[in-house]
């Protein structure tokens, strides 16, 4: 199958398995683990931070992040379409008590700094106050430019905010950049980066922060069922990908940017910036978007379709594969007329 529906289908290599599978173990809630405390010694020092701490999921991080930042009743501004406010199941509101403020982005990703501004809650017994900003890099594929990041930090320090970066894909916004991860990182307090999207692990994100921050959100991981014992086995798949996953990432936006210029010679309406990183919107009519689906995913590919269709490239779709790809979609359209 050529599946195009998230890097998060991403499966190990075998060079990842062999280094899971000799993985030297201990019980990481003791702090026993060798492992996961390279993993997180190593996510610090990419990140430029002074600890970090390994998490299941990228929505226990971030999870983590708003609980460990804010308490009960306090405020978090955060993009209308942001992953830790749209797609997590409200955990920061539910779970936390901790109330959203969502605001729209631009078509770049960014959060114009004017309306956060604006946004922030006067110091009143009517309002809950405003604690961070959390902004998401890359955003649907977007790159939050460094003057942005900078421009926002001096924000935070300016109305004494923290401000949070749901990174995600923060590596794929590196490589965009063509800098070190810490030249992005810099400009935050806190950062989450999930391994098993394109880095190609199985599972795992890590939260980055001070050392003081990382202590008590340890105690927040604890308490949201976060705690692993013998998990050096997972975080063995974390070290491989920072040391061996990371540069491969322009393959990824290479052939998003390839395939970017192939579908506009068939006619494919591109949803603009196009193809940034390795994420790809489509704009398409009702009636292919219904029947799209179905016709794909008999001849070996998967793809989340819909009037605006996202497709994301990663390490287990090479160019052939998209060739293919691009060929059966030819196939398709001079099937299916559109209406």
């Amino acid at each position: 199958m050529i599946d195009l529906r998230s890097d998060t289908v991403t499966r190990p290599s075998d060079a990842m398995r062999q280094a899971m599978a000799s993985a030297e173990v201990g019980d990481d809630v003791y702090g026993d683990d060798p492992t996961v405390n390279a993993l997180e010694a190593l996510g610090a020092k990419l990140s430029g931070k002074e600890a970090a701490l390994f998490l299941p999921t990228g929505t226990q991080a971030n999870l983590v992040a708003l609980l460990t930042h804010c308490q009960r009743g306090e405020e978090y501004i955060v993009g209308q379409k942001a992953h830790n406010y749209l797609y997590e199941a409200g955990g920061a509101a539910v779970l936390g008590s901790i109330q959203p403020q969502p605001l729209d982005a631009d078509e770049d990703g960014t959060i114009p700094l004017d309306k956060i501004a604006a946004a922030i809650k006067p110091d009143d017994i009517h309002f809950a106050p405003t604690r961070l900003l959390s902004l998401e890099n890359t955003h649907n594929g977007k790159v939050l430019p460094l003057d942005y990041l900078q421009q926002a930090w001096a924000l935070t320090r300016e109305k004494k905010l923290a401000l949070h970066i749901d990174g995600a894909r923060i590596f794929n916004a590196a490589v965009a950049l063509n800098v070190e991860l810490s030249e992005i990182s810099r400009y935050c307090d806190t950062l989450t980066i999930c391994l098993s999207k394109g880095l190609g692990t199985p599972v795992g994100s890590l939260l980055c922060g001070s050392d003081e921050y990382i202590k008590r959100a340890r105690r927040w991981r604890k308490m949201t069922g976060g705690g692993m014992r013998q998990a050096g086995i997972l975080a063995a798949a974390g070290i491989y990908a920072l040391q061996n996953n990371v540069q491969r990432l322009k393959e990824d936006h290479d052939n998003a940017r390839w395939l970017e210029q192939q579908l506009r010679e068939i006619g494919i309406e591109i949803v603009s910036p196009g193809a940034q990183t390795n994420i790809l919107f489509i704009r398409q009519s009702a009636y292919h978007a219904s029947l799209l689906g179905d016709w794909m995913r008999e001849r070996g590919v998967l793809m989340n379709v819909a009037p605006i269709t996202r497709m994301i490239t990663h390490l287990d779709v090479n160019r052939d594969d998209l060739q293919r790809f691009v060929g059966l979609w030819q196939q398709f359209l001079s099937q299916h007329p559109d209406k």
